[in-house]
């Protein structure tokens, strides 16, 4: 019999592992750009749809403020995904995934701005630290570089994320974290339904189920999985396996798109990761 806790470990795992694989539909899909982040916001907000329904919560949404701030919160990771998305298309998933997980050190260096939180040394450091890192993945300061192209990008894209999340902290206690996910899928549905129906495609059968993978199994589920986790896990392990990431992506780039990751990429990669985990660890420890 499995333990609760057991359960909610594997959950959070494989919730992770599934948005490392995220990455590969940017290369596995054949439409463009705008056309994938539309079909994943529509397939995952009528998963989502259904599964808050299912479960009879509240969709109500407290006043006009709250409603502001989830437009906003759904346009941040609307240009957040478009812009990762793109960095992995110009580049590699390893690239894209490594500069996007600098991610958690934007966070800390933003917060202070956001919630009034002191900004520890250590904290710069470590920001420092990763900034090496990314300055590693690239091989020279060329723009034409796809390498390059690809860091910058994937940093833009971070930078959209940390921001996403910082202002859901703010909803985060108010709305289940299901119910916030369905909002920001549906104000990214609607903010791309002009290009969609402007910019029509031809779809074939393959590219539209590889669009319900990726917003039924690669965004709706993991997002549930992750919610599920928390029942009987504290912040601080979800925190500590959230940093597998990085690994999971370039792993799964490896074994299903055949991209091995350059020797520069991975000390880079290395670089970032180390310097992650350490500021996850130091803020565990003081929890």
């Amino acid at each position: 019999m499995v333990s609760p806790k057991t359960r909610n470990l594997i959950e959070l795992n494989v919730a992770v592992l599934l948005w490392g694989g995220t990455a590969l539909f940017a290369k596995l899909i054949d439409l463009p750009l705008g056309h994938i982040i539309f079909g994943r916001s529509l397939t995952a907000a009528l998963a989502l749809g259904l599964f808050v329904t299912g479960l009879r919560m509240d969709l109500r949404i407290r006043g006009a403020r709250d409603t502001a701030g989830l437009i906003l919160i759904g346009v941040l990771l609307g240009v957040h995904w478009l812009t990762y998305f793109h960095a992995i298309q110009v580049s590699t998933v390893a690239v894209a995934i490594i500069a996007l997980h600098t991610y958690p050190m934007v966070t800390i260096l933003l917060e202070p701005w956001f919630f009034g939180e002191r900004l520890h040394r250590l904290d710069f450091a470590l920001g420092i630290a990763v900034l090496v890192g990314v300055a590693i993945l690239v091989p020279e300061l060329d723009p034409g570089s796809a390498t390059t192209q690809g860091v910058l990008w994937g940093v833009v894209s971070a930078v959209f994320f940390a921001l996403r999340n910082l202002l859901t902290r703010r909803y985060v206690q108010r709305y289940p974290s299901s119910v916030l996910m369905f909002y920001q899928a549906l104000v990214i549905l609607v903010c791309l339904a002009p290009y969609a129906l402007f910019h029509p495609v031809t779809t074939t059968r393959g590219s539209v189920a590889k669009l319900v993978l990726l917003g039924v199994v690669f965004t709706a589920l993991p997002q549930t999985l992750f919610t599920s986790s928390h029942t009987h896990l504290k912040a601080k392990t979800v925190s500590i396996i959230a940093t597998l990431l990085p690994v999971y992506g370039p792993v799964s780039a490896a074994l299903f798109l055949g991209e091995i990751p350059s020797v520069r990429t991975v000390i880079g990669g290395v670089v970032v990761v180390v310097a992650v985990a350490a500021e996850t660890f130091r803020h565990v420890k003081a929890e």
